[in-house]
């Protein structure tokens, strides 16, 4: 099947470019921002996701402030042209690639809307390839790059309308694709010879002339099977940014963590990040949390709205629900973010802490599914 795109030489296989180079149930490719006031009033998250071999394409927009979370839901059949980043009333649009996004959706019965344009201050940051196998399969083969930036424009929601101003509203932008699990629990087949078990954490900080990027991966042992790191220089305009990727960026050799959890939750109540140089330099970054965000939101593990799942042609939906009444082990509350300040090296900056793991993790004191800590 051929499309819009087949016209650029862009090929990566003898296939045209509506044709995924795998056949896996489980391709995707998938747009992700956040955005954060500076001094944690507020956090939104934008996640779309086009699954080829599913014929699905779904998003969702959700704002935390004032105890109170609200999400937009949004799926349909996908398009036949790639280049249709349209689901009912949301939208995004590349304004400039590696530059400039714009994130609208419109008036629609969950009265929740935005105008948003996200404007890159660095270039952006590749992480190494992501490769988990269960068996002979692999279950999560990823590219991923991070971005930082600033947003502009307004949110409307429960009847208010929020100002998003550039001058103190952060994000990170985040592009991955490959094969990772989504949709309905695959059926048949042998019994997996383990439970369930993901620990993930990924921190992108805004700093004020440099943002800092960290991610880690890990089994149950606590043993890193993929990790990442890096320090990227911060520009004023985007037209400074010297390239896609900067030459001035410095990628660190290794990363690690220490996270004091609150106790019966999954959730870090204060956390330290370290990244080491090339040559040995370290970087302690301290994180204190302000606010909590359930990626249930967009989608995440969420028990109706979850990624890849056949709602219909078009189906839309919203909901609320207090920050304060929802249980922290719950399943579909486990994988959250949360906004944090940040100290390192005489500095203060802004960022996120997300935070997904579930099943034992024995440097975290996990024995069990989702026991909280002690």
């Amino acid at each position: 099947m051929l499309t819009r795109f087949d016209d650029y030489p862009i090929h990566q296989t003898p296939e045209p470019v509506a044709h995924a180079a795998s056949s896996d149930r489980n391709v995707y490719d998938r747009y992700w921002f956040n955005g954060y006031a500076d001094d944690g009033e507020f956090y939104f998250a934008v996640g779309m996701g086009l699954y080829p071999n599913r014929g699905i394409l779904d998003c969702g927009f959700s704002i935390v402030r004032d105890g109170e979370q609200h999400a937009f839901h949004g799926s349909r059949r996908a398009p036949a042209e790639p280049s249709d980043s349209t689901v009912g009333p949301f939208r995004i649009e590349v304004l400039e690639p590696m530059r400039k996004t714009r994130v609208t959706l419109a008036s629609n019965e969950t009265g929740i809307e935005c105008d948003l344009v996200f404007t890159a201050r660095t270039g952006c940051v590749e992480e190494g390839r992501q490769t988990l196998r269960q068996g002979p399969r692999a279950v999560f083969d990823v590219s991923r790059f991070a971005q930082f930036g600033r947003w502009q424009g307004e949110i409307r929601y429960a009847g208010k309308t929020l100002a998003v101003d550039s001058s103190r509203v952060y994000g990170t932008k985040d592009r991955s694709w490959g094969v990772r699990p989504i949709g309905e629990p695959e059926a048949g087949g042998a019994p997996a010879m383990r439970p369930p078990q993901f620990f993930f954490l990924w921190a992108p900080i805004n700093w004020p002339d440099r943002c800092t990027h960290f991610g880690i991966l890990e089994d149950e042992r606590g043993l890193a099977w993929h990790q990442a790191g890096a320090i990227v220089p911060a520009y004023a305009s985007p037209d400074e940014i010297p390239g896609v990727e900067d030459p001035g960026a410095e990628r660190m050799a290794s990363v690690s963590h220490r996270i004091t959890y609150e106790k019966g939750t999954r959730r870090a109540q204060s956390a330290q990040l370290t990244l080491v140089g090339p040559s040995g330099e370290r970087h302690l970054i301290e994180l204190e949390p302000l606010l909590c965000f359930r990626m249930k939101g967009i989608g995440y593990l969420h028990p109706e709205w979850g990624h890849g799942r056949w709602k219909g042609e078009l189906a839309i939906g919203g909901e609320s629900w207090k920050t304060d009444e929802v249980s922290p082990l719950a399943l579909e509350n486990v994988h959250i973010q949360q906004v944090v300040r940040a100290r390192m090296d005489g500095l203060e900056g802004i960022g996120v802490l997300e935070q997904m793991c579930i099943g034992p993790h024995a440097s975290s004191g996990f024995e069990e599914f989702l026991d909280g800590a002690k």
